[in-house]
């Protein structure tokens, strides 16, 4: 487990966007029991050899495309231990990756992005990738 201290600018990059740290089990479990809409939850990770680029990857996804999730979510492996096992019982049959990116519609996992898949992969690549799946998934905002 890594300390609070050491993780938290990595956990803030994604606050920052509008995030919301999901940091307990139950506080996962009553989430995703009641999400409505689509939500895009990041699993966050201290690895500097993917977690950095998947961070950039899904920042700059969300700063270009029109389609939003109406929910951004995030669990930090490592750290919230709980909260991270609760969440990978959401992306069965996929196997716990960390990092890892997934989208979710009332219906369920609808796009998972695993840490090989992550790994090397510039963050431009990931974002392009994840630019597809919001407006696969997504719906755009509404104009007021």
């Amino acid at each position: 487990m890594y300390p609070e201290e050491l993780v938290a600018s990595m956990e803030q990059e994604l606050t920052a966007v509008g995030f919301v740290p999901l940091k307990t089990a139950a506080v996962v479990t009553d989430y995703m029991a009641n999400r409505q809409g689509t939500t895009l939850l990041f699993v966050n990770s201290m690895c500097g050899c993917a977690g950095t680029g998947a961070r950039l990857g899904v920042k700059m996804a969300l700063a270009a495309s029109n389609y939003q999730p109406d929910h951004l979510i995030t669990v930090f492996a490592g750290v919230d231990d709980q909260a991270t096992a609760q969440v990978f019982e959401y992306t069965k049959p996929y196997p716990p990756s960390s990092p890892a990116i997934a989208l979710f519609k009332e219906d369920g996992l609808v796009h998972f992005v695993e840490r090989h898949q992550i790994k090397g992969t510039p963050p431009e690549i990931i974002a392009t990738a994840l630019q597809d799946a919001l407006e696969a998934h997504c719906q755009l905002p509404a104009v007021a």
